[in-house]
């Protein structure tokens, strides 16, 4: 029995397309590779290239070569430019760069690009000492907090840089970027642009023991603890973008104890109530400036449980609503610009919340914001 026909089986086969042809309609771009690599308190690292008329800076960064895949890219840049050699450790952003983008520079005859922006990691004091750069290449970098870093860089690239950066701060999904665009949902860091602060006072010991009698507590700050073991931040918007903090302030003449002005700061700020408050400990203030110059005074750190989250408000001291976001402690100490003494503070906390009141520690996951209508805790 023979098998019946189909019309399709007479159909004469399409003769294979000269390889020219076949590659016109296909889209070109550049390949290029970027790297976000950190200090202890988390400015980002930049550097400075000697070619760039406009004065701008840039992250380390590179082209790929013809055969070579953007990871190896970025390794080979980092080792040409900064002398290094470091591990990459996720891939925080994919960028699509436009050849009509206004950021691209006139008579620059680029076809766009597509960018992979990889984790570079934390260096400690001795790496960073040891960065040795091309003089005929690059003549200077620096580290530099994120809002600054922006005011160095391309809008595209200050834009990208963020992104990039916020991901890894946030433990969210690889940002994917149209012209420094998110082309998908908008993560919380972003959509508030939070940025990591460098603040002075990041290396100065946590001090165990009671405040002396002869210090003044000017400012009581908190790790407020929900029951899944993650904290709240609050983040005061600004013209520069928000800035994050613990929920806490500076201790009014009305406050009673320095845990009335925890109550207050934190009901006020982020509409929160908060039960059994407890000393971790204080930081020495040796000049007071922020306060006015008052002198020696101590800067109290605490520990407490989240019993309640309201609906969000206004904050009655600077008329702003503060964007209130949940992350680990890990996490917090991270956008908090505290460097590792606020990572050992962290673990302090979290320690004292599971064995005062039995939390668990919280994983790893994304920076969560808590809804403007408040949350109910279980």
């Amino acid at each position: 029995m023979t098998s019946p026909v189909s019309s399709s089986d007479h159909v004469t086969p399409r003769a294979a397309l000269p390889a020219a042809q076949y590659a016109a309609p296909r889209h070109a771009a550049w390949l290029g590779a970027a790297a976000i690599i950190t200090d202890e308190v988390g400015r980002v690292l930049l550097v400075h290239p000697t070619c760039r008329k406009d004065d701008s800076w840039l992250l380390p960064r590179g082209v790929v070569e013809p055969g070579e895949h953007p990871h190896i890219t970025c390794r080979r840049e980092i080792t040409e430019e900064l002398g290094l050699d470091l591990p990459l450790s996720a891939v925080l952003a994919v960028h699509s760069f436009s050849p009509h983008h206004p950021d691209l520079q006139p008579g620059t005859p680029c076809p766009g690009e597509v960018r992979f922006v990889f984790d570079g990691g934390t260096l400690t004091p001795d790496q960073a000492e040891a960065i040795r750069l091309p003089h005929e290449e690059l003549s200077e970098y620096a580290f530099l907090e994120s809002r600054d870093a922006v005011q160095r860089l391309r809008p595209v690239d200050g834009q990208i840089m963020l992104a990039a950066y916020r991901a890894r701060l946030g433990n969210t999904a690889t940002a994917h970027l149209a012209d420094g665009r998110h082309i998908l949902d908008v993560p919380a860091l972003d959509r508030h642009d939070v940025h990591v602060r460098y603040r002075p006072l990041w290396d100065s010991p946590l001090n165990r023991g009671p405040v002396p009698g002869q210090l003044p507590v000017q400012q009581a700050w908190a790790w407020c603890f929900v029951p899944d073991g993650r904290v709240v931040l609050v983040a005061d918007p600004g013209p520069r973008g928000a800035l994050p903090m613990l929920p806490g302030g500076t201790v009014e003449s009305t406050d009673a104890t320095p845990e009335d002005t925890l109550h207050r700061e934190a009901a006020e700020e982020a509409q929160l109530t908060l039960a059994d408050p407890v000393r971790l400990g204080w930081v020495l203030d040796e000049t007071g400036e922020v306060y006015g110059g008052v002198g020696p005074n101590a800067r109290l750190r605490l520990a407490a449980r989240v019993t309640a989250i309201g609906p969000a408000a206004v904050d009655p001291a600077t008329g702003r609503p503060f964007a209130r976001l949940l992350t680990t402690p890990t996490q917090a100490a991270a956008l908090l610009g505290w460097g590792p003494p606020g990572a050992r503070q962290a673990q302090l906390a979290g320690e004292t919340a599971r064995d005062r009141w039995g939390l668990p520690t919280a994983r790893a996951a994304s920076i969560e914001e808590i809804p403007a209508e408040g949350m109910r805790l279980s």
